[in-house]
């Protein structure tokens, strides 16, 4: 985003530090669906929301070695959680990753765009509105 063609809510839903948080809530919640299915432990599950933590700069730096986003992102969040981070991401791609990400950002987009819709409810609470009502939708994965 170009912060001065930017307006502060669509340059905040656009920012690293909000793309890797809900990279880091994707990657828990397919923990959490692996644990119930026996996939991977439960305490890895609970070891991702508890100790999950990223950081845009860190992950800037793992990049510029790595050049691969998501590498550099799952590098820095195994340096948070610890051993635990080996379930990380098992099952999945990046494009699962970015794909739910780009999703989960267009509606608040949206919402940011229109002003009658950006008074009527916030980007957090559609977002939120969204996830329970989707929370038990089963999905087939991606085949690559």
């Amino acid at each position: 985003m170009i912060p001065r063609y930017s307006r502060p809510e669509m340059a905040a839903i656009w920012d690293p530090d909000t793309r890797y948080r809900i990279w880091l809530e994707i990657e828990a919640h397919a923990c959490d669906a692996q644990a119930e299915l026996g996939v991977i432990p439960k305490e890895a599950a609970k070891a991702v929301w508890e100790r999950g933590k990223v950081e845009a700069a860190r992950i800037d730096e793992i990049e510029r070695e790595t050049r691969h986003d998501v590498i550099a992102f799952l590098t820095n969040l195994a340096e948070h959680v610890g051993p635990e981070a080996r379930f990380v991401h098992q099952g999945m791609t990046s494009s699962d990753v970015l794909d739910t990400c780009l999703a989960t950002c267009c509606s608040p987009t949206s919402t940011a765009c229109s002003p009658r819709s950006r008074r009527a409810r916030s980007s957090t609470s559609t977002r939120s509105a969204w996830a329970a009502a989707t929370a038990s939708t089963p999905s087939r994965p991606r085949s690559g």
